[in-house]
């Protein structure tokens, strides 16, 4: 992290939030933020500079910009509650949850001005935002290299009339200024997207050094090659936080059904308007949302993307919620062996 240090705890995002949950007695142990993570050891932020924390395995999952309470010799001792959190499912077939990062304000989410601009993606970035309980701001890089910009930010802007979404040079200081409203002191910024988008640039530049190595996109399909490979927490020079996370190839999503009718308030507006209480806003007769897609008033497109999200996330709920079942079975059926081993003894 640039700048690490000498910086206060109210510099680092220390907030009322996370003061309320330290008993008296606990008022002199260290509070530190974590940084960036390492396979087995965390790299840790505090009042009196950095530091490292190993990772045991009877420690909670924990993610770049949490918070964490140590005993005075430097151990873990607690990790705090988070004021939001960003999760996925794992990569892959592994029936996991993943944290990507915590307590993080605002969520940058990065796209290219180019026919890699995807609304669908972008759906499911602010899908995850709003279930996190993050402010998303959409960021539309490389508009230097676009001839027109402003087609693509409508292209955005249509998917809620009330989105912030800006239209940047990455290598331009100047431009990005345009960002420096959410990146005041002791806020926190998270930038996410899709590899080659240009995120890296933009940490660079905000940053005002290379800290990320960055990557041309390929001319054949204006997509992007993966450059950044661990999250890490940077301080800008404007004051805030800036948590940088590889580019996500695949962002399936879990626990997320609050974010994705928050993403779609305009379909969950018209489903209560449906005759049929659970509508599938298929072929139903008095389907509100069809009746607005037939008349323009909705893009179908919409309507796929949102009973796709909706599905994918019910269904990875549930698929964790039943290996989570499992565990506690599988870990009771431990415990009481042991138990009745530990008797036969005696």
């Amino acid at each position: 992290m640039t700048e690490q240090k000498h910086l206060t705890l109210s510099q680092l995002g220390w907030r009322p939030f996370f003061q309320n949950q330290i008993g008296l007695e606990q008022w002199e142990h260290p509070v530190v933020r974590v940084s960036a993570q390492q396979r087995n050891r965390l790299d840790l932020l505090g009042g009196t500079g950095a530091s490292g924390l190993d990772l045991h395995p009877d420690m909670p999952a924990i993610t770049v910009g949490d918070w964490l309470l140590l005993t005075p010799g430097g151990r873990f001792e607690k990790l705090l509650d988070r004021q939001s959190v960003f999760r996925r499912k794992a990569a892959g077939s592994k029936v996991a949850e993943q944290l990507i990062a915590a307590n993080v304000d605002t969520l940058f989410i990065v796209s290219s001005l180019n026919e890699d601009l995807n609304q669908s993606r972008i759906e499911r970035y602010l899908s995850l935002a709003h279930e996190a309980g993050a402010d998303p701001v959409v960021v539309l890089s490389k508009a230097d290299l676009c001839d027109d910009p402003e087609r693509y930010r409508q292209a955005v802007q249509v998917l809620d009339p009330m989105l912030i979404v800006e239209t940047v040079n990455a290598l331009d200081a100047a431009e990005l200024s345009k960002l420096e409203t959410w990146c005041g002191p002791g806020n926190t910024v998270a930038l996410v997207g899709s590899s080659g988008v240009g995120k890296s640039t933009i940490v660079n530049t905000l940053l005002g050094d290379t800290v990320q190595s960055t990557s041309a996109i390929r001319e054949h399909d204006a997509k992007g090659r993966h450059t950044t490979t661990g999250r890490s927490l940077h301080r800008i020079p404007a004051g805030g936080l800036l948590l940088d996370t590889p580019g996500m190839r695949e962002l399936q999503l879990v626990d997320c059904g609050e974010g994705v009718n928050a993403t779609f308030e305009d379909i969950a507006v018209l489903a209560e308007q449906c005759r049929f209480g659970d509508c599938r806003h298929v072929s139903e007769p008095g389907c509100a949302v069809q009746k607005a897609i037939e008349r323009g008033e909705l893009d179908a497109r919409r309507l796929s993307s949102y009973q796709k999200l909706i599905r994918e996330q019910a269904f990875n709920s549930a698929t964790l919620a039943e290996r989570r079942a499992r565990d506690k079975s599988f870990g009771k059926m431990i415990k009481a062996h042991l138990s009745q081993k530990e008797n036969l003894k005696r």
